[in-house]
This record gives structure tokens, C-alpha cells and sequence, in this order.
């Protein structure tokens, strides 16, 4: 993840190797140098109970990884499993873009890349999920 840049608001928390950094009380960007640092935003954190559909399901995995609770290559089965399953429902030539990005990056072992891919199917699955079955 060498030169990641982290926007940062107000009182902002992020999580970096484990640990929570704070912001202070402006906005700041901080660069982050180290290769293949893991780096979750606790704004965009899916705590356990939210967990409640595939794509959650499959962001989280991402997530622990990121958090450092899961090894990368504990989870690099379930998150190229849950990918492959999310391709057989979602076609659209975006959704496959993104797939194959969050897959690529799995495999590169950059989960930050996978998981903010996986982040931009949320809103077409939860589109999905209240149209429901033909």
C-alpha cells in the first residue's frame, strides 16, 4: 500500500497495524509509506451484527484481515470463494469490474484494494435485495 493517502475529518479513528490513531480536531491527510500496512477506517468498519448479507459477509472477511484478527492466507480461500459466488449473481460488466479488482487484490495480498472494491457493491446489492426474486 506504499503512498496510500488517508483523508482524515475531525476526531476521525482509523485503524493502522493495530492500532487505533485518533485525528485531531482539523482535518488532515496523512501518508501512509509503508508497503502492505493494514489500514481500516472505523467509519467504514461492518461490526459483527451487520454482517447479513453476502457481500457484507465477504467485506468483512476482507476486514479481519485488515484488523489483523485473521491471517491473509487464512482467509484467502473464503474471500476468493465468496468473489466467485458474488460473480454468479452479479453480471453487470461494473460489478465484474470490481470482482475482478477485489479478486486481483486478494491474490496481491492488498486487502485495503479488495475490501474498498467490494465496499462499491454494497449499495447495487442492497438494490438487489429489495427488488427480490422475479
Amino acid at each position: 500500500m506504499s503512498g496510500l493517502v488517508l483523508k482524515l475529518g475531525p476526531h476521525e479513528r482509523v485503524l493502522i497495524n493495530g492500532a487505533v490513531i485518533e485525528n485531531g480536531d482539523r482535518r488532515s491527510r496523512l501518508a501512509v509509506m509503508t508497503p502492505n500496512a493494514n489500514i481500516l477506517r472505523l467509519r467504514d468498519a461492518i461490526h459483527p451484527e451487520e454482517v447479513n448479507t453476502p457481500v457484507r459477509r465477504v467485506c468483512y472477511i476482507a476486514q479481519l484481515v485488515l484488523s489483523g484478527d485473521v491471517s491473509p492466507s487464512d482467509a484467502q480461500m473464503q474471500l476468493l470463494r465468496g468473489i466467485e459466488q458474488l460473480s454468479q449473481v452479479m453480471t453487470d460488466p461494473d460489478s465484474r469490474l470490481q470482482l475482478s479488482v477485489a479478486s486481483k487484490a486478494v491474490v496481491e495480498n492488498q486487502h485495503y484494494h479488495a475490501l474498498k472494491a467490494l465496499r462499491s457493491l454494497l449499495p447495487r446489492e442492497e438494490r438487489l435485495m429489495a427488488v427480490g426474486p422475479p
